[in-house]
C-alpha cells in the first residue's frame, strides 16, 4: 500500500514568506537606516571638503580629471561621487544586503522555524535575494541623486564637463549618470552573489559580510598586478570603471558590455551554488 501526502488545505508555497514582509522587516532593521544615511551624508562631506580645501580644478597641473571638475556643475559633483564611492564604500551596502539576509536568520536561530512554517527552501533564498538585490539598487541610486541635488544646489545645474575635455548638455548628462549608475550596480552583482552565497554557508552574519568585502578587496588587488597580463580580464575588479567610457562625448558600450557580461557570469555561478548547496543543508539553527 502506498502512502500518499497532502499539503494543508490553504498551503500554497507561493504565497509563503511574501516580498512584502522580507520588505518590510529589512527596511526596519537599523544597519538599513544607518546605511541609508551614511550615504545621504557622504555628498554633504565632499561639498564641506571642496569648501575647506579650495576649489579641486585650481589644483590640476594641466591635465582634465573627473575630481578636478567636480564643482563645475551638479552633474559633474554626482559623477565625482560616485567615482569615489564605486571602489569600496558602496561595496559595503552590497555585501550586508545580501550577506545578511540568511546568515542573520540562522544566528537568530530562526532559520529552521521559517523553513518548518513551511517555507520552501528556493522560494525563502529567492525571497531574501530579490529583496537584498532591491535594496542594493536602492541604495546606488540613493548616492547619485542626493549627490546630484546637493551638487546642483551647491554648483548650479550646468553642462557636464567630461575628463577627455569637451561638454554634455545637462539633460544628456542626467542620461549618461543614469547608464552610469546601473552598470555600477551590475558591475556589483558578483559582490551580492558571494555574499549570498557565502551567507547560504555560515550561520555568522558578519562571516559573509566581511568575507565577500574581503575577497572583493583581493581582486582589486590582483587587478594591479600588471604581470598577470591578460589574466586581469577575466577578474571583475578589472572592469569596474568601465564606466568612464560613459563619460565621453561619444557613448562607447564595448568597456561596460564586457564588464557586465563578466560579472553577470560570475553572479549566475555564485547564486546557482548558494541554491544548490542550500538545498542539501541540513539547517539546525
Amino acid at each position: 500500500m502506498t502512502a500518499t501526502t497532502s499539503a494543508a488545505p490553504g498551503y500554497r508555497a507561493r504565497r509563503t514568506l511574501p516580498l512584502r514582509v522580507e520588505a518590510r522587516r529589512q527596511l526596519l532593521r537599523r544597519r538599513t537606516l544607518v546605511i541609508a544615511a551614511l550615504l545621504t551624508a557622504l555628498p554633504f562631506v565632499l561639498v564641506a571638503a571642496f569648501a575647506i580645501g579650495g576649489d579641486p580644478g585650481t589644483r590640476n597641473t594641466g591635465r582634465i580629471s573627473l575630481m578636478a571638475t567636480a564643482t563645475a556643475s551638479g552633474g559633474n559633483f554626482a559623477a565625482t561621487a560616485l567615482f569615489v564611492s564605486a571602489g569600496f564604500l558602496l561595496v559595503v551596502p552590497v555585501a550586508l544586503f545580501c550577506g545578511d539576509t540568511v546568515a542573520s536568520e540562522a544566528s537568530w536561530s530562526s532559520l529552521r522555524y521559517l523553513l518548518a512554517a513551511p517555507v520552501p527552501r528556493a522560494r525563502l533564498l529567492l525571497s531574501k535575494l530579490t529583496v537584498g538585490l532591491v535594496f542594493s539598487a536602492a541604495a546606488m541610486l540613493l548616492l547619485p541623486l542626493v549627490a546630484l541635488a546637493v551638487g546642483t544646489a551647491a554648483y548650479g545645474w550646468g553642462p557636464l564637463q567630461l575628463p577627455t575635455g569637451g561638454t554634455l548638455a545637462p539633460d544628456d548628462a542626467a542620461l549618461r549618470l543614469a547608464v552610469v549608475t546601473g552598470y555600477v550596480f551590475v558591475s556589483q552583482l558578483v559582490t551580492a552573489a558571494l555574499a549570498f552565497w557565502l551567507s547560504t554557508v555560515t550561520d555568522a552574519p558578519l562571516g559573509a559580510v566581511g568575507g565577500a568585502v574581503g575577497l572583493t578587496i583581493v581582486g582589486n588587488v590582483l587587478d594591479q598586478v600588471t604581470a598577470l597580463g591578460g589574466w586581469r580580464a577575466v577578474l571583475p575588479a578589472h572592469w569596474q570603471y568601465a564606466w568612464a567610457d560613459a563619460l565621453q562625448p561619444q557613448l562607447e558600450w564595448s568597456g561596460m558590455l564586457q564588464g557586465a557580461s563578466v560579472s553577470v557570469s560570475y553572479a549566475l555561478v555564485l547564486t546557482a551554488l548558494a541554491f544548490r548547496g542550500f538545498a542539501r543543508k541540513d539547517v539546525v539553527s
